[in-house]
């Protein structure tokens, strides 16, 4: 089976919420150690909501020129001015990212035709790989099978999409209507859980935040798919599914994640941009729980 593992990696800030690039890089040799197929900077769990876009391109830098190849980069150039959106993209490209992701306009609830004017304008001024990025729940509005089987017949630059929607038959309709003429058209789940369902149904995996935390695991699941060793495919699902409960821990799940990091002996500090508060004493504890119970952590 085709199978990735992509971790939409946080972003290390300082204490006082500035990007911390020495701190980054240490997470990105964390991952890559442990066996990631892959870094998008700049995902949801990145906070691109809330990073200035110079730091951005700071990190942009760094990031690629630190990671140097090891692993595929893509980067989350999603920006709310459309200009802004084009300028990041082409700068990511042009210090050597693998391939830009980007979420569709959010706050207004778009018709089909402004979301295929968005993506067809941004294909056509974006100078190489573009992924498309579905996200209902935050933009309220779905990139429907139909709606990307055009984007991608018009557009050669458009090489994938992370469709990070709860119900794996959305995904799996993709597959079947997008991959069966574009077979090379990369399809990923946005829940870690929906992992194996994707690889099994012909996606190539997912781009999921579990394996900023537990990347050995995210790793050895991929690797046990792109084996076909099923049994090891079983007994990584149950695991998935045990550390999918960190995701109730609280509303806001990317204090969440950097938290478990922390726990996990990650050499960062738990900050998040507002309006994000950190993880309580009361998280902290079930989430020791939750990944000793995964055998991540002693107690």
């Amino acid at each position: 089976m085709k199978a990735k593992w992509i971790t939409p990696v946080v972003t290390a800030l300082d204490k006082d919420g500035h990007v911390d690039v020495e701190g980054n890089k240490s997470i990105y040799d964390f991952l890559i150690e442990n066996g990631m197929d892959g870094i998008l900077l700049f995902g949801s769990i990145g906070e691109f909501f809330a990073v200035p876009i110079e730091e951005k391109k700071a990190l942009i830098r760094e990031a690629i020129r630190h990671i140097d190849h090891r692993v595929t980069v893509y980067v989350g150039t999603c920006h709310m001015e459309f200009e802004t959106c084009v300028e990041l993209s082409n700068y990511a490209l042009e210090q050597g990212a693998d391939g830009v992701m980007v979420i569709s306009p959010y706050y207004f609830s778009l018709p089909e035709s402004a979301i295929l004017n968005f993506y067809r304008t941004l294909a056509e001024r974006v100078h190489g790989p573009l992924l498309l990025y579905n996200f209902p729940d935050r933009t309220g509005h779905d990139l429907t099978p139909d709606m990307i089987y055009k984007l991608v017949s018009e557009h050669e630059n458009i090489v994938g999409i992370k469709d990070t929607v709860a119900t794996m038959g959305h995904t799996r309709a993709i597959i079947q209507k997008v991959k069966t003429e574009y077979p090379d058209f990369m399809v990923y789940s946005g829940f870690d859980e929906f992992f194996g369902h994707n690889v099994l149904s012909g996606g190539d995996g997912c781009v999921a935040g579990l394996s900023n935390f537990a990347p050995e695991v995210a790793s050895g699941y991929a690797k046990a798919a792109r084996q076909d060793d099923l049994k090891a495919m079983t007994e990584y699902q149950q695991k998935i599914d045990s550390l999918m409960a960190i995701y109730d821990v609280a509303p806001q799940f990317i204090p969440t994640i950097k938290k478990a990091m922390v726990v996990r002996g990650v050499n960062m500090e738990p900050v998040c941009a507002m309006p994000l508060l950190p993880s309580t004493e009361a998280e902290t504890e079930e989430i020791q729980k939750i990944l000793h119970k995964a055998g991540l952590v002693e107690k």
